[in-house]
């Protein structure tokens, strides 16, 4: 009896101590009830030696503007250097077409030092810093000189981390942020999952810091608002292009268009129909 004992406490502690992954949104996300489980069911699905899904060149070699709605949905996943996992949904982003885009940093066709990952292979990150102070991180697409912002993510899991991030980003004591305050912006986005310059001209392929998962139940045309880009100033015609989507009614996106979805939904545009 005394070893019996022994042993079932040595289980208990082993349980205690072993890391087991949590069931959580993500789980819930990538799991479809009678589906086949297996990557098989998506050209985008390849099981790569992080054992995860993973979304691969063909998916990033697209057109700009519709890699940025294609993403929506998607999960972008970062893992830190201590071994923590953050996952978040995508669920807004701006595309920025190249060299007739008055608003890129490519217009023109002309590549320097700082945009040179927008003319990149199609899934190349594209990290640029603004005021001096923040990051904002794009990823290529088909196209010269053309990328996709990332605008807002819904974050799924890693929570606690990317609060710790952010609250280390702003650099001083602050209220703690809820859920839907933490990546709803595309600085915000990169405060909370530890974006920096560094990841500049990074593959979202082949990197073991941050890659792409395919998201479940992806939306339909009438789920995507198509609206004008944030905070690109006076750039003529192309601020009134409707080159940023986001996911409507969802509350993690930055800034929604009350007008436009007011027109969709007298057009009988109703989400998820």
């Amino acid at each position: 009896m005394p070893r019996k004992r022994k042993l079932l406490a040595q289980l208990s502690t082993l349980q205690n101590t072993s890391s087991f992954p949590q069931i959580n949104a993500v789980e819930q996300l990538n799991t479809t009830p009678g589906a086949d489980p297996s990557p098989k069911s998506s050209k985008y699905f390849a099981i790569e030696k992080k054992n995860s899904p993973q979304l691969q060149e063909d998916f990033f070699n697209q057109p700009c503007v519709s890699l940025a709605k294609s993403f929506l949905g998607q999960i972008l996943v970062r893992k830190l250097p201590d071994g923590r996992e953050l996952w978040g949904r995508i669920v807004e982003t701006e595309a920025y077409l190249g060299g007739e885009d008055e608003a890129s940093h490519s217009k023109g066709g002309k590549q320097t030092q700082r945009n040179a990952a927008m003319f990149m292979k199609p899934g190349t990150l594209y990290v640029y810093q603004i005021y001096g102070i923040y990051f904002c991180m794009n990823v290529s697409s088909q196209g010269e000189g053309a990328a996709v912002l990332l605008r807002s993510l819904e974050p799924l899991q890693g929570l606690d981390a990317m609060r710790e991030l952010r609250r280390a980003s702003r650099k001083a004591p602050t209220r703690l942020l809820k859920d839907w305050q933490l990546c709803n912006g595309p600085s915000k986005l990169c405060q909370a999952f530890g974006i920096d310059k560094a990841f500049d001209q990074r593959d979202l392929t082949q990197d073991a810091a941050i890659w792409m998962v395919p998201g479940q139940d992806l939306p339909g045309e009438q789920d995507v608002v198509a609206t004008t880009r944030i905070g690109i100033g006076n750039r003529g015609e192309w601020a009134q292009k409707p080159l940023r989507f986001y996911l409507r009614g969802n509350r993690f996106v930055s800034v929604v268009d009350k007008k436009i979805e007011r027109e969709m939904a007298a057009r009988g545009h109703s989400p998820g129909s």
